[in-house]
Formats: C-alpha cells, structure tokens, sequence
C-alpha cells in the first residue's frame, strides 16, 4: 500500500458544514488559495483535475470571444490560456506541459469554420474530453468521481433524450463501458445497464421529480451521499480533502441559488441537452 500524505493540522482546522447548511462556511476560490499553500506538490497535481473544469469554461469563452468575467478558480492563468490559442492557430504543439492535450484538440475543433456555428457541439466535445481525462486520474476516489457524474449525466441524457423522441446516441458524452452499452442499447427499456450499474434505478427515480430544482437538489444529495460513503475510513489524507472541496462546491452552488433563481438555470441545463432544439414547457 503507498503511502499517502497525511495533514493532520489542514484538516483539523476545516470548519464543518452539512447539506443543508444556510451559510458558506468559505467559498471554493478560498478553498483553492489554501490547498495551494497546504498542499504538497503530488497531491495538488491530483486536484488540478477538479479545478480543469474552470479552465474549461474560460477556454470556451475565451475562443467564442464572450464578454464575460473569467473564472480565477481554474489551474491556467488567462495569458496562458490565449498563448496556447495563439500556438494552435500557428499550427504548433501547445509547450506548457500544464495544460492537458484536449485543450489542443478543441482549439483546432473551433477553428473548423462550421463548428464555430455550432457552440452546443464544441461544449459536449471539450464535457467529453475532460471526463475521459478525469477518468484517468492516478487516485481511485478522484476518478471513481468522475466516472459517477459521467453516468449521472449521460443517464438522465438518455432518459430525456428518449422521452423527447431525440436521437440518444448523440447526447452521450465519454468513452466510457457504460457510454458505450448506451449507445449499444439505445433502444432498451433500460439502456441495458440493470445489471450494470447498481444506481440506475435510483437516478431514473429521481428523473422523474417533476420539480426541476428539487430534482437536481436530489441528484447533489445523492453526490453528498455517495461522497461520505466512499471516505468513511478517510480523515486526513488527500481522498478527505478532495471529498470536502466537492461538498463545498455543492453547498457553494445551493446557497447562491434560490427557487425562482434554480427553476430557470435548471430549465436551462435540460434544454440545453437538446443541442440547441426547444423543449416543451412544462409549466
């Protein structure tokens, strides 16, 4: 067995919080500055997985050009970010080793003119590329995390994608065994993945709650859960920290929400499932 850096002081000196917490105890940008200062160098390489997702998203709004302010919790800095567009433009390979290679992918993606029209198609292309990414993180608990939220999401993709009579195929996102039986079973009453997947039958449950906010406050709770059940021998070590920062951002995300406020963003995430195509309401 390796062994695995311990903090014990780090970790101790965390405030607590639940679900259901009314108040962030510290934001995620916090969070990050401290991980930074505490953490040593190996271990702060596995969290740069979960930070990537930031990066993602200023990637994309750096290359549609979209004014909007960029997010300071990725791992790559905005000058980084541009001079690998630069390079990619200039027909070179990318030279920071910190930046991973699907960013090289979907920068020369963008630069095929017809998909410069198609933003819902560069989304689901870079959302594929980083969970195949994240699936292959060097630590059990961090790309066993990615692997959940590949399957939550490509379930409840499949389940609306067939309940709007859309082609389920196209809004499977990953490589993974169980995108792939999706994409086999399109068909099935089950996706044919019963027998594969011993929470199937609790997310299509929770497909069904007809209150988007509530559903997707149900899917975070069955995160949280899922969390403490997979570190429940862990305290000080980096499978503690990396389940408190998914928490954190959990309760981050629940408490800048309120219902009026969640009911729109949810609406607009299952929409945006269609690639584009409008959904009915059901209001």
């Amino acid at each position: 067995m390796l062994f695995k850096n311990q903090y014990y002081y780090f970790v101790s000196g965390l405030p607590d919080f639940t679900f259901d917490s009314m108040k962030l105890p510290l934001t995620v940008e916090k969070f990050k500055v401290l991980l930074d200062e505490e953490l040593r160098p190996e271990d702060k390489r596995l969290l740069s997985n979960y930070f990537l997702q930031f990066d993602n998203a200023n990637l994309l709004n750096l290359l549609k050009s979209n004014d909007v302010a960029l997010n300071n919790k990725g791992n790559l800095s905005i000058e980084e970010l541009q001079d690998a567009i630069e390079e990619v433009k200039e027909g070179d390979t990318i030279g920071n080793k910190l930046i991973p290679p699907f960013f090289e992918a979907t920068i020369k993606r963008w630069l095929d003119d017809e998909v410069q029209n198609e933003s819902r198609t560069l989304e689901d292309l870079i959302s594929s590329f980083y969970m195949d990414y994240g699936l292959e993180a060097k630590n059990s608990l961090i790309s066993r995390w990615f692997e959940l939220n590949l399957n939550i999401g490509n379930i409840l993709s499949a389940i609306y994608a067939r309940k709007y009579d859309m082609d389920v195929t196209k809004v499977v996102v990953g490589n993974n065994k169980l995108a792939m039986i999706i994409r086999e079973n399109a068909n099935a009453r089950d996706f044919g993945i019963t027998l594969e997947l011993d929470y199937f039958d609790a997310i299509q449950r929770l497909s069904e709650e007809g209150d988007i906010y509530e559903r997707e406050r149900k899917l975070d709770k069955f995160r949280w859960e899922w969390l403490e059940q997979n570190t429940t021998l862990d305290y000080f070590n980096i499978e503690y920290i990396f389940a408190y920062l998914c928490k954190l951002q959990i309760l981050e995300r629940w408490v800048s929400l309120n219902a009026v406020e969640g009911e729109r963003v949810f609406r607009d995430l299952i929409t945006g499932l269609k690639n584009g195509i409008e959904m009915p309401d059901e209001s």
